[in-house]
């Protein structure tokens, strides 16, 4: 056995040296690890290892003990005299005072990140940060382990922590490459699910709290805060048919019905128990199927810490939450939705992120992710702070992250939370509190580049998704391709029709006559974009009331004015968006700690409610006239908006679905008033028979079963400017559907 034991020809300064064992050196690759001695073709080596009593190095092939490092420093600083072949291929050999382990030592590998990703990663340009930066599994040297890196251009010094060294920020101290502000340690033999942080200090050398991941992808759960390294997915993807095909679902001319979902509190175990993502997929999944809805969109499963914020304020962007499971099982959730042919959306939320001191928030002591001025880093409303999206380096984040949940977990689409708090710099702001942009206007160019951005380089890589904006303004062309000056969304939620009708569906009938613009108002910009109509968790939280309890008069006439709504909003031009309760009039606001009231199914007019949302959809699914041309005028025609009592509705949905000789047409007769209507003469666009599909007021729903059994003939008989016309029997606070033979 070959024993290496020379005097050290140089050793560090005290400063150097104790800079290392307290740990506060800034470059610890510069002193730890093998370093060439001048004139020599031999290497002195040093490893620190706190509680060390002796240090052997050991022949990586052979396992012969190579040489025996002396103890420099009492702290556990240890440092030998090698060859350089020995250099190359060790195995450190440490005796603590209960044990012996053999392991890697970690400053012995190269550098790992190429410059290329450094270069996009500070230009903005890179898709795919989460490849090299965060926690990942490489292999070294034929040495498997994991490479950590992170983002912390103004720190002095940023160390790994975590169960593999007890928490000590002074043993894995990082490398910084190129001056690029990352900093890197690939670390050997770490196990999936590790828990670890990084210990970082400030620019002056101040410890700051300690940091989870940013570009984690798994995260302990509340009350802890630490980052967890992922294990390895290996998760067999069925969905081949799906992904090929999905596009024809996504289109503006696609039968879209979306059923949001909180999956917290859809359905729970006995005893408040959360059903994991697996269970989801057996429960959840068959009866959005059964009701017909065409999409699930989840709020966001993004790891947060604060289970109130219902994914609102995340953390851990790239870790899907594991209160239902792990990654992997959230992959079977979306996996299954597709074998069920059901598109799967995602609550993305690009906009804002909290203060918790273990997140972005003056990362490195400065404000790295978010404005230093709080005119423009911080919103008032939410309490939280904005994404600076001016530097390069937040929007490879951002960009990174949309396109990670749309290739890691085939997600279908994002649904972008608060656009118009992204798109206005005076969002929410007095005057005064806000920072003009270079033109001095309240634009806020930035956000508009990354939304841009994010859209088409989405949609470059699958054009096939759908990516939704939640904005609440006027601002044109959010639907409208980046290369004609839009912001490149594919659909935007319609925030001012949901206001508007809802507001009119709470007034008393008696009152309705003096506010039908309320229901009439959005036809005069519906097609200005593609539009979904949302009715969505927003609605029915802080005091709003349920669906259900907006409604005026009595229980009766809550269902009736309920029913009569959904078969308004069906026959109307957009997309569907429900949110989960709402399908079968949940009477109780949405509390995100419990599940769903899914008693009242056994219980008086709630069945009927389910009932007519199935039919709703499956009637829409299955007649194009109330989809094809959705964000066309040609797709809708008024008859009568709001006749004399301000609150009866005829309008005509029509279109022509390819290979047909003329267009489908499908008559929408809504009657917001408490009376019956008999013999009710309206026009109607065409000659034949008109048979009633759908009737609100059926007995099947729960209504008085008022209506038209029997087809009825067109009469050769002018009025409401068409050619011909019917006579019908209105059901009160009801929406009818007829076709024509």
């Amino acid at each position: 056995m070959k024993v290496m034991k020379q005097k050290l020809p140089c050793t560090l300064a005290d400063g150097t040296m104790r800079a290392v064992v307290e740990g506060y050196h800034g470059d610890p690759f510069s002193v730890l690890g093998p370093h060439a001695l001048p004139d020599s073709q031999d290497r002195v080596l040093r490893v620190f290892r706190p509680g060390a009593q002796a240090i052997r190095l050991r022949d990586r092939d052979e396992g012969n003990c190579i040489a025996e490092l002396e103890q420099v420093h009492k702290a556990g600083l240890f440092a030998g005299i090698v060859s350089a072949p020995e250099a190359a291929n060790y195995r450190l050999e440490v005796d603590y005072p209960l044990e012996t382990v053999v392991q890697e030592d970690a400053y012995r590998f190269a550098p790992q990140i190429s410059r290329d990703d450094l270069h996009l990663f500070h230009e903005g340009r890179h898709e795919r940060a989460y490849e090299f930066l965060g926690a990942n599994h490489r292999v070294i040297d034929q040495v498997p382990g994991v490479l950590f890196s992170v983002w912390a251009p103004n720190a002095s010094r940023v160390s790994l922590v975590g169960e593999f060294n007890n928490w000590d920020a002074r043993m894995h101290g990082m490398r910084m490459l190129h001056d690029s502000g990352v900093w890197e340690l690939f670390l050997p033999a770490v196990e999936p699910d590790t828990l670890y942080k990084f210990a970082i200090r400030d620019s002056e050398g101040k410890q700051l709290p300690l940091k989870a991941d940013p570009y984690a992808k798994q995260m302990e759960l509340s009350p802890g805060t630490a980052s967890r390294v992922p294990p390895a997915s290996n998760f067999d993807w069925q969905d081949g048919h799906w992904m090929q095909t999905r596009g024809k679902n996504h289109q503006s001319r696609s039968p879209i019905s979306i059923y949001e979902v909180h999956l917290g509190s859809w359905r729970r175990r006995d005893g408040n128990q959360l059903l994991s993502y697996r269970e989801l997929a057996d429960s959840l999944l068959p009866y959005v199927k059964e009701l017909g809805f065409t999409h699930i969109q989840l709020m966001p499963v993004k790891e947060h810490p604060f289970g109130g914020s219902w994914g609102y304020q995340p953390i851990g962007i790239f870790a899907p939450t594991s209160r239902f499971g792990a990654a992997d099982d959230f992959r079977y959730l979306i996996d299954r939705a597709h074998a069920e042919e059901l598109g799967v959306l995602l609550d993305w939320v690009p906009g804002h992120f909290p203060t918790d001191e273990h997140g972005l928030g003056k990362f490195d002591g400065t404000h790295l992710y978010e404005h230093e001025d709080a005119r423009l880093g911080f919103h008032p409303d939410w309490k939280t702070y904005i994404f600076n999206y001016d530097r390069s380096e937040v929007v490879s984040y951002l960009l990174s992250n949309a396109l990670f949940w749309l290739r890691e977990f085939h997600i279908d689409g994002l649904r972008f939370d608060a656009v118009a708090s992204m798109l206005y710099l005076d969002y929410s702001r007095e005057a005064g509190q806000w920072l003009p942009n270079k033109y001095g206007g309240r634009e806020n160019l930035a956000a508009i580049d990354l939304l841009r951005l994010i859209n088409t380089r989405a949609y470059a890589n699958d054009p096939d998704i759908m990516m939704v904006a939640e904005e609440s303004t006027a601002w044109p062309g959010v639907t409208r391709f980046v290369d004609s000056g839009g912001l490149g969304f594919g659909f935007k939620w319609n925030l001012g029709w949901m206001n508007d009708t809802l507001q009119y569906m709470h007034r008393d009938p008696v009152h309705r006559k003096y506010h039908h613009n309320e229901m009439t108002f959005g036809l005069a910009y519906a097609f200005s974009e593609n539009f979904i109509l949302p009715l969505s968790h927003d609605e029915v939280v802080y005091g709003k009331r349920s669906l259900l309890e907006k409604m005026p008069g009595d229980d009766w006439q809550k269902f009736a004015n309920l029913r009569g709504y959904l078969g308004f909003m069906w026959g109307h031009p957009g997309k569907k968006l429900l949110f989960m309760g709402g399908e079968f009039a949940q009477r109780q606001e949405w509390q995100h700690d419990y599940s769903l009231d899914w008693h009242l199914l056994d219980e008086g007019l709630h069945p009927g409610v389910q009932h007519l949302v199935k039919d709703l959809n499956h009637l829409y699914r299955e007649h194009p006239a109330l989809w094809l041309d959705d964000s066309r005028p040609e797709g809708f025609e008024w008859i009568a908006a709001g006749e004399e009592s301000g609150a009866i509705f005829v309008f005509v949905r029509q279109g022509t679905p390819p290979g047909a000789q003329e267009s489908q047409k499908i008559l929408v007769v809504c009657n917001f008033t408490p009376t019956v209507h008999h013999d009710y003469h309206i026009g109607v666009p065409r000659p034949g028979d008109y048979i009633e599909r759908l009737n609100t007021d059926s007995n099947y729903y729960g209504g008085s079963n008022q209506g038209n059994p029997q087809p009825l003939a067109a009469l050769p008989q002018p009025s409401h400017g068409q050619q011909w016309s019917l006579r019908l029997t209105l059901p009160p606070l009801a929406t009818l559907y007829l076709t024509v033979d």
